[in-house]
């Protein structure tokens, strides 16, 4: 992510220009990078929280500062593109994005900005309430009544065919059955797993000691995205229709007729969704949908509300990249008590050291919570939390404190503040270590050149003498987002890493001699192989042993050197060897480089 300007925490009415242009740079490179984690690699960077906070603060610069707006401006984006392994498909109509409520104030003026377009009262508005399913949207395109064509959302206008994935759900008809159906039509859905399916596939992951997933919305975003339909067709996905795009002809007058019409047709719809006469109406099936949450087995982060009459929905028409006749009410964030019970450090990818907390479980909105992220030290130490508009220093964290937790976008569990910090028998204050607690190198904190400032983030100086560095590394350095080895996962890495095989990025291109070399027997014969497969992950290593220089660069996993820095760089320097020369020169060598130079040979 960029660094984060300072003039984010003024008002926007106070900001120079100087200052909004700045802003508005960081916020579309921030927004970029974090709708590319969500919507190409299913691994979001923020919680819904912090990207919507990001959102409204670029459209409120923007407002306040018209001729400052960008071309890459995020108002003019949704989602974002597709990733090559798919056939693009383009949407007959663009799936755009809804613009959030996050209390009973935004929702009252929602309804009294339509009410104001259409110049009507408040009683000639009913309002569709639909439970906003946490899933991943699916387009899919009906002929004559057959499915001929699905996609994902991609960037709004072009998604990706997922066709033969979708035809694996068997909540979704091949053949729409009924009256009346349009020769042609785009059904639009949200495809998602249940918690218990969810559970059931992390259990036969751990039982075959594979990686688990992360969560049901993830997983089924990710499974949507297999180049093998079979892989899609074991995981249990389902799907709620919701609304439609292009259709060739009218089919209905309301949002509620066209749903109903949709459940006749054989497509599912969600039990919850209810048609609204009034304000007070739409806030009470909220707070009953709220209420059911817990209890549904799946999960929802708001409701969403649409102009019911489509003549409205017609007349009220698109706002830059989202409805006027529709809005999104997102939940808070759920909250609860519970005791750190102990305070681990783990080691990532680039060295840092970042402290988790091991909670005596407890269930927060519907998921069982046992560990939650400390972020860094300084978190630990006592960090700074906003308060009715009130900075304060919170206490720090200790064994044995009871603390409130929140599952924050409904994802990521942190802890937000002691409860009890004036308890007489706390335990003792947590002391950061300044060694790795995996290889023992020296832990450091590094100093920002421009700022003079301590990095926030402690690192260990191991490297890939360091274990659990090197493993994240290799992991990082095969995956998809570098050199993208067909076969090669994490499960492969720890394993050989494991035996000894595979202990630097130039063991993964020596693979089969290495295993010939530490004494094993051939790949083939190996419990989970064969020998076909075992000839693909060699093919497929030889496949990359030439690759762009950019994707090269990636797998590196240098600090700060992601897509576009090393695109940049690759086009500067051409080639490695005046790379890596400029970069001796400046004394860059420890920053990563030394040890892959064999890569080359």
């Amino acid at each position: 992510m960029p660094k984060r300007p300072d003039s984010l925490d003024k008002p926007a009415s106070k900001l120079s220009e100087d200052e909004a242009s700045a802003e508005l740079a960081f916020l579309a490179s921030a927004l970029d990078i974090a709708d590319k984690a969500y919507y190409q690699n299913d691994a979001p960077l923020l919680s819904d929280k912090e990207y919507d906070q990001l959102r409204r603060r670029n459209s409120v610069v923007e407002r306040k500062f018209p001729k400052l707006i960008r071309e890459d401006s995020p108002t003019h984006n949704v989602g974002a593109a597709p990733v090559s392994e798919f056939k693009k498909v383009e949407h007959l109509v663009p799936m755009l994005s809804l613009d959030n409520a996050f209390d009973d104030g935004d929702v009252s003026d929602f309804l009294d900005r339509m009410k104001r377009f259409l110049s009507r009262s408040s009683d000639d508005i009913a309002i569709m309430a639909e439970p906003k399913i946490d899933g991943a949207s699916a387009n899919l395109l009906y002929r004559d009544g057959k499915l001929v064509r699905a996609a994902t959302r991609g960037n709004g206008l072009i998604g990706e065919d997922i066709t033969e994935n979708i035809r694996t759900i068997t909540d979704i008809p091949e053949q729409l059955e009924g009256q009346d159906i349009p020769s042609e039509i785009e059904i639009r859905g949200e495809v998602y797993m249940s918690w218990e399916s969810f559970r059931a596939l992390n259990a036969e992951a751990e039982k075959n000691g594979t990686k688990t997933y992360v969560n049901p919305r993830n997983t089924a975003a990710g499974s949507l995205r297999q180049i093998d339909p079979d892989v899609t067709r074991s995981r249990p996905l389902q799907f709620f229709a919701y609304g439609w795009g292009g259709a060739s002809e009218a089919f209905a007058k309301s949002q509620w007729e066209a749903l109903q019409t949709f459940g006749r047709w054989g497509l599912p719809l969600n039990p919850l969704i209810k048609r609204c006469e009034t304000l007070e109406d739409v806030l009470a099936h909220y707070a009953f949908i709220q209420s059911e949450r817990p209890n549904l087995g799946y999960d929802i982060d708001g409701v969403v509300y649409k102009a019911d009459l489509l003549e409205f929905q017609s007349r009220l028409g698109m706002a830059s990249r989202a409805p006027r006749w529709a809005i999104a009410h997102k939940f808070p964030a759920e909250k609860a008590e519970t005791i750190v019970e102990k305070i681990d450090i783990q080691v990532g990818r680039t060295g840092s050291l970042t402290p988790v907390a091991r909670l005596t479980p407890i269930n927060v909105g519907g998921v069982v919570v046992s560990n939650a992220t400390l972020h860094n030290q300084d978190y630990i130490a006592g960090f700074r939390r906003t308060e009715n508009g009130t900075e304060k220093i919170t206490s720090d964290i200790r064994v044995g404190d009871r603390v409130l937790i929140q599952r924050a976008g409904d994802v990521i569990p942190q802890v937000l503040h002691v409860v009890d910090p004036d308890r007489e028998d706390r335990g003792e204050v947590f002391e950061f270590p300044n060694t790795c607690p995996e290889c023992g190198s020296l832990a450091i904190r590094d100093v920002d050149v421009k700022t003079g400032e301590p990095d926030a983030r402690v690192r260990c100086t191991g490297g890939l003498v360091c274990p659990a560095q090197a493993q994240e590394r290799l992991k990082y350095f095969v995956s998809r987002k570098a050199l993208d080895i067909d076969g090669f996962g994490d499960k492969q890495i720890e394993l050989f890493y494991e035996r000894g095989i595979v202990k630097t990025p130039a063991d993964v291109f020596r693979l089969e001699s290495r295993i010939a070399e530490e004494g094993y027997d051939p790949l083939g014969t190996w419990e989970g192989f064969g020998e076909t497969s075992a000839r693909k992950l060699f093919d497929a290593v030889d496949d990359k042993r030439t690759s762009p220089f950019d994707r090269f660069l990636i797998s590196l996993g240098i600090r700060h050197v992601g897509s576009s820095v090393s695109k940049g760089l690759a086009g500067y320097f051409i080639d490695w060897e005046p790379f890596v020369a400029v970069f001796h020169r400046a004394g860059m060598v420890e920053h990563g480089l030394r040890d892959y130079e064999t890569l080359r040979t």
